[in-house]
């Protein structure tokens, strides 16, 4: 059973997540896991891919495309089908993955954008049902 924390951000721009996202895929990345970034769709994933570039200027997040690059150590997908990656689920997406339950670990990123912060409450609704266990961790302002 995956564990699921919820990380709540205090703004209002989606694209924070992005960069949460980067700073966990990065701190995971260190630790020897291996990351699957769920985006929502393809300008998302662009955007991420972006920023895993230059989120560091001394660093480098070793990331690929899934659908072409399984062997990636970060990998960022868009469908149903997270290759072999089982240890971190980042989910940029709205809605909870099909796949979900393969991860040891799961993180929903969240904003106060009214779209985001409801897809949020959908998710947490959705994991409690179920069982998981739950955390949740508001982080300071970027």
């Amino acid at each position: 059973m995956p564990r699921i924390d919820f990380y709540i951000l205090p703004t209002d721009d989606p694209d924070a997540r992005l960069t949460v996202a980067c700073r966990l895929a990065e701190k995971a990345w260190r630790q020897g896991l291996r990351v699957y970034l769920h985006c929502q769709d393809g300008a998302q994933r662009e955007r991420l891919d972006e920023r895993l570039w230059r989120f560091k200027g001394e660093a480098f997040i070793p990331h690929g495309d899934a659908e072409s690059d399984d062997d990636a150590p970060v990998a960022l997908g868009l469908g149903d089908d997270p290759g072999s990656h089982r240890e971190l689920l980042i989910n940029l997406a709205l809605a909870v993955p099909a796949f979900h339950e393969r991860f040891a670990r799961i993180a929903e990123l969240v904003v106060e954008d009214p779209a985001i912060r409801q897809a949020g409450r959908e998710n947490f609704r959705f994991y409690r049902e179920r069982g998981y266990p739950l955390q949740d961790h508001r982080l300071p302002r970027l």
